[in-house]
């Protein structure tokens, strides 16, 4: 174990050198000797090991859940970088460790896959598994929603009776995994039901009970997301532990509502927009609660953070608002563009659409999100990435005038059309897929002068 730490942490030093950064290497070379090393080094965190998996939200959770712990003066290893893999969580506890195996963190948060939850939760056993949601994204590498939902199903089955599972009281094929755990759940949800509406997206995903019928909905939330019940079986949406009510949502500037836990209440603030990050910030809170962590404390952590990697982040370009918000299935697109319908006014946009195996390779998604939404609302919509024409014709079959796009495959003149193209004291809002988004950073980075007032961004 010793020799095989010792070898793992000397690539890690060599890639950080090279600048490759170490993410995933020193993990997959340890593992190559140890294919148990995520749960031989987990099981020595002393409290133990925290799992959060979700098709959306997760990172964005995750750096949420971080800064409580770090307010609670807790010592934290995770996958800072994304690295969601097997590899990327085994490299994050190799670099926590010491020559001889023994952490310097006392818990682990480990952000993780849809697809390799199973893996993650066999070997670590984590103390909690935070499940949040689960939306159909990149059919061409996971193919149906329902193979997801059976790993998972079959997974939290054969968890620990030590573990406790979180679980999204509003998502169906989440919400059912409680019935493998009994009292070994905490589920969480919204209650303000004038935060959702009567009718279905268009991407709304899992819409049928597994007895076969139909759920009928009182209020769909987000997606399929919301209060349901079936009328055959009569299962319905469990009574959150956790939960949110008198939501209020103002635009790009923020939102805010009351925390409820079964202890006390509490109002809060979040700097970041949308029904989509209160549900974030619900998990989050969940979470944290089980770990006794106290209420103030998960208040204060939820309220300081700002935003994570590529998700809501402004800066300025040029002297130019910027909004950067990550897009890369139908529930989270149609969430951004719903964020964005409250902005006053008419909306300048850069939409980055890549198709590289990190995005999926099967755009056809598109066609799933509702951009009609944005018709009459859009001034100037400059598409770019891989699939730049893909992109522009579907907002032209949503309503968009054709004066109003533009298609620019390259993103470094994309990025400065539709800078030219957005009217003076008017943001910047770019949508990019997850490749794009990397790119438009380190093209920013590199080739055009970044302003500080409207952020606090930091380019790496």
């Amino acid at each position: 174990m010793i020799a095989k730490v010792t070898l793992a942490k000397a690539v890690a030093a060599a890639t950080g050198r090279v600048g490759h950064g170490g993410t995933t290497l020193p993990g997959r070379v340890a593992r190559t000797f140890d294919r148990d090393l995520v749960g031989r080094l987990s099981r020595r965190l002393a409290h133990g090991a925290v799992v959060v998996s979700a098709t959306n939200g997760k990172t964005t959770t995750c750096a949420m859940i971080a800064g409580i712990m770090q307010g609670a003066d807790m010592r934290v290893v995770r996958n800072r970088e994304g690295a969601n893999l097997t590899a990327g969580i085994a490299s994050a506890l190799l670099k926590d460790s010491s020559l001889k195996g023994h952490p310097r963190s006392e818990i682990g948060l480990f952000e993780v896959d849809e697809a390799v939850f199973p893996e993650v939760a066999a070997q670590s056993q984590p103390r909690i598994v935070l499940l949040m949601n689960l939306f159909r994204d990149q059919l061409d590498r996971y193919g149906e929603l329902e193979h997801i939902a059976e790993l998972w199903r079959k997974a939290v089955g054969e968890l620990s009776d030590r573990t406790m599972t979180v679980l999204n009281a509003d998502d169906p094929l989440v919400a059912e995994l409680a019935a493998l755990r009994p009292g070994k759940t905490l589920s969480y949800g919204v209650e303000d039901k004038s935060a959702g509406g009567m009718v279905m997206q268009h991407a709304s995903d899992s819409k049928y009970c597994s007895c076969g019928s139909p759920f009928d909905y009182e209020v769909v939330f987000i997606g399929h997301m919301g209060i349901y019940s079936c009328p055959s079986c009569k299962r319905s949406r469990p009574s959150p532990a956790v939960y949110a009510e008198k939501i209020r949502l103002d635009g790009m500037r923020g939102s805010s509502f009351t925390l409820v836990t079964p202890d006390d209440s509490i109002e809060i603030s979040l700097a970041l927009p949308g029904l989509y990050n209160i549900y974030n910030a619900l998990g989050a809170a969940a979470c944290c609660y089980s770990l006794d962590i106290p209420l103030k404390k998960i208040q204060a952590g939820l309220e300081a953070f700002s935003a994570a990697f590529g998700r809501v982040e402004r800066f300025s370009i040029q002297g130019k608002p910027v909004c950067l918000l990550l897009v890369k299935n139908p529930a989270g697109f149609n969430e951004v563009v719903r964020t964005l319908m409250i902005e006053p006014g008419q909306k300048s946009l850069l939409l980055a659409l890549n198709d590289k195996i990190a995005d999926g390779r099967d755009i056809s998604w598109i066609w799933d999100v509702d951009l009609e939404m944005l018709a009459g609302s859009v001034v100037s919509a400059v598409c770019s990435g891989t699939r730049a024409e893909e992109m522009a014709m579907r907002l032209k079959y949503a309503g968009l005038g054709e004066e109003s796009l533009s298609a620019r495959p390259d993103l470094r003149k994309a990025l400065q059309e539709a800078l030219d193209r957005t009217p003076e004291g008017e943001t910047l809002f770019v949508l990019p897929t997850y490749t794009a988004m990397l790119a438009l950073r380190q093209l920013i980075h590199e080739h055009f002068k970044t302003d500080r007032e409207l952020g606090d961004l930091v380019w790496k």
